[in-house]
Formats: structure tokens, C-alpha cells, sequence
């Protein structure tokens, strides 16, 4: 009976399964956030064809082109939802529903690492998750996978969420590795020998012939090395200062182009990692030692990281509230980041990481047309996304919980009523 229940329940949630036609349309009179260097324009128009931002200024109007009339409101681009299972994982207690955990010790995995693994192609975009975030301002994510039992996670990409099935985003592929103290439980209990062990493999991926009995990689695993070895990027979490410098060291020595994730410690080394031009992913609410390896947690890494000219994105990693990113964004704000530059890190920063700057993250001629209007200061706890453009489609403003929020207040109503 739960698993009917979970599934009947599932089933009422997928709402605008085939996303609405891209349209052309002007957005008059807004406050225009661009996250760029022109930064925010007062009483700007955006012009969007075919699903492109093809003006960002004063504009007539265009031939059959629909006008939204924003009155000043705030426009943004489309906000990035951090790294997540979005997609992936619909609920907690239901292992059916959960793709991106990872068991790389049971029996079916031989005991190897598999870099070859690709989330991606679980995901699912009529997950009610998805309507859930993109109604709150968030256009796309990277899936990422969860491997608590290995150093070296799998493979996970950038997704858009605008419902389409072809979902992927091009070009954002990356590995996923997890070093500190995490990672030395998966390698007999010191990080000694999580360096040890990633050595084994790049060995491994470099040497000619068929992976040896005994190896930690497959062969389509050592394919798939030799990608970030060759300027691939790798998303390293860890949150020490010292090992986020010897992660950098190592990932440079070996032709890897690394991101930190985590980085709770960040802020003492930003110095090296501006100057090794390493961006960090942080969650900026993270303030207390949970553990030896973020003693130095602060609110203020990432004012002092932005000061130091490290380039930072926020993501709290938890895919039911990915949507709250903006709320990051605001709580950075408060302590010591400048508006502009917490903006930039949900929409332009990240895409630049992940390889997407030429296409999205900022409101500029030739950009995707993923845009957002709000009702008030979109870094502000109660503001509102008003409209949710992506590609130039217009997002359905429905999800499961508006659909049950309705339902309810007019049952209220009606019981009032009598």
C-alpha cells in the first residue's frame, strides 16, 4: 500500500510535461540585472527572439512580439540551483526514487572505481522536483553524484529544467571526487593514502593495454580518466585548508582542471587559489566546526574570498531546497558580499565553471533567453518569481505544491463559508 500511495502521489505531480513554444517577446521597463559588467539598468526593455536575448536597451517594440509590461519590477537571468540531485532523487524513504547514491562496494562493482558512470542518464525531468525549483527563479543545475564509499564518485553535467527530456547542457561534463577526511574512510582511513590510490589510477589510465586483475579502474574507466587528464574538469570537495591546497597541487601536477566544493576552510587560502585561479562552491550559511575539517568555517568566507579575487557560486547541495539559493545569496549579502557579486554567483559565475558563460548567466545579446521576473528584490526571503522564461518558453507557474496549496485554501473557504 505505501508504494501505491508513493506512486499515485508521484503520478498527480507531473504537470506541463511538453514544455510551451519559445516565443517572441519584449520585457518592457524593468529594472535589468544583467550579472555582467554593465551591471543593473534602470528602465531597460529585453528583447527576446527565438529563444535568444537579441537587445538590451531602449526598444519601439517589435512585429509579433508579445510585451510584458514589467513597471520597474526586477529582471534576472535564470538563477543556477547548485549541485544536486535534482532529477535524481524524489523520496528520501523510497529507494525506487533515489539515483544519484552510489554503493560502489557492493558485489556487483568488483570492487573498482568507475569514473565512467554518468548520473545524467538517470534523470528524470517530470520529477515534481523540478516544477517545485523552476517556478522559485532556478533555470538549471549540475546532477552530481553521491559515493560515500569512494574517492571517485562518477560523472555528473549541467541540466536544464525546462522539462524537455534532451535536457543536458553541453560541454558541462565533469568528474566528481571527494578528498579529506570523507574520502580517506574509503581508503583505509588516512588521506595518505587518497593520493596514493588516485595516483594508482592515473597510472592506470595512462598505461597502454587492458586494465591488469586487480585494478581499481575499468577499461571504459580508463577512457574516461584520461579526459581529466587532459584538462577535463574535476570537482574536488573538500573543506581544509591544507588539503584544498594539496588537492590544487595534485589536479595541476596532473593536467586536471579543478573546482573546489565545500572549501568551509576556503577563506585561509584564498590568496593561493587566486592565484591558481581556482573557484570554490561554497554554501555561505556554513558557520560552525560539524566536523575536524571545518574548524574554520565562517559567514564571511565568501565576502573574504570575493575580496581575494577567488570566483565563487553557492549551492547547499540539498536537492529538495535547491531552490532557496537565492536566500544564500541574500545571507552572503549580509555578511559582507557586495549584491552584485552574490548575484553573480547564482547566475554568471557558475556558468563560467561549468563552461556555459558564452550561452548563459547574464542578460546580454546572444545569451539564452533563461530570465526571470520578480516581484521585488530577488535576494529578499519575500520576494516572488512573477515569470520564469527559459529558452524563451514561459514556464507553467504550477507545481505540486502550488496545485495542494490551492486545493487546500479552497476547502478553507468553503468550510468557512457553511
Amino acid at each position: 500500500m505505501k508504494n501505491v500511495y508513493l506512486i499515485a502521489w508521484a503520478a498527480g505531480s507531473v504537470l506541463a510535461a511538453h514544455p510551451t513554444a519559445a516565443q517572441d517577446f519584449l520585457i518592457r521597463g524593468a529594472t535589468v540585472h544583467t550579472a555582467s559588467i554593465r551591471g543593473t539598468l534602470k528602465n531597460t526593455d529585453v528583447l527576446v527572439r527565438g529563444g535568444i536575448i537579441v537587445a538590451v536597451g531602449s526598444q519601439d517594440g517589435s512585429a509579433n512580439a508579445t510585451v510584458v509590461e514589467a513597471g520597474g519590477k526586477e529582471l534576472t537571468p535564470g538563477l543556477f540551483g547548485g549541485l544536486s540531485g535534482i532529477g535524481l532523487d524524489e523520496i528520501t524513504e523510497e529507494p525506487q526514487t533515489l539515483d544519484s547514491g552510489l554503493n560502489f562496494k557492493s558485489p556487483e562493482w568488483n570492487q573498482q572505481w568507475r569514473p565512467e558512470l554518468d548520473v545524467v542518464l538517470a534523470y528524470n525531468p517530470r520529477s515534481f522536483v523540478v516544477p517545485i525549483t523552476r517556478i522559485e527563479g532556478v533555470t538549471w543545475a549540475v546532477l552530481a553524484p553521491s559515493a560515500a564509499d569512494s574517492i571517485i564518485g562518477g560523472q555528473g553535467a549541467a541540466v536544464s529544467l525546462d522539462g524537455r527530456y534532451e535536457a543536458l547542457l553541453p560541454g558541462t561534463r565533469s568528474l566528481f571526487v571527494q578528498m579529506g577526511a570523507a574520502g580517506a574512510k574509503s581508503a583505509g582511513g588516512t588521506r595518505a593514502a587518497e593520493y596514493m590510490l588516485l595516483e594508482q589510477a592515473i597510472h592506470e589510465a595512462r598505461a597502454a593495454g587492458p586494465a591488469m586483475p586487480g585494478a581499481l579502474l575499468h577499461a571504459a574507466g580508463k577512457e574516461a580518466m584520461i579526459h581529466y587528464l587532459s584538462g577535463g574538469r574535476v570537482v574536488f570537495q573538500v573543506d581544509r585548508a591544507a588539503d584544498i591546497l594539496k588537492v590544487v597541487a595534485f589536479a595541476k601536477r596532473n593536467g586536471m582542471s579543478p573546482v573546489i566544493l565545500g572549501g568551509d576552510e576556503a577563506w585561509l587560502v584564498a590568496k593561493q587559489l587566486a592565484k591558481a585561479n581556482v573557484a570554490v562552491i561554497l554554501n555561505p550559511l556554513n558557520d560552525l566546526p560539524a566536523d575536524f575539517d571545518r574548524l574554520g568555517a565562517t559567514l564571511e568566507n565568501a565576502a573574504r574570498l570575493e575580496r581575494a579575487g577567488v570566483r565563487i557560486a553557492f549551492s547547499s547541495g540539498d536537492t529538495a531546497q535547491a531552490r532557496l539559493v537565492r536566500q544564500l545569496a541574500g545571507n552572503a549579502v549580509a555578511h559582507g558580499l557586495p549584491w552584485e557579486s552574490a548575484l553573480a554567483a547564482i547566475t554568471s559565475t557558475p556558468a563560467d565553471i561549468f563552461g556555459l558563460g558564452a550561452s548563459h548567466g547574464r542578460i546580454a545579446v546572444g545569451q539564452t533567453a533563461d530570465l526571470v521576473l520578480w516581484s521585488a528584490d530577488p535576494l529578499e526571503v519575500s520576494t516572488l518569481a512573477e515569470q520564469v522564461w527559459i529558452a524563451g518558453r514561459p514556464v507553467d507557474m504550477r507545481s505540486r505544491q502550488t496545485e495542494l496549496r490551492d486545493r487546500y485554501v479552497e476547502k478553507v473557504k468553503a468550510h468557512q463559508a457553511r
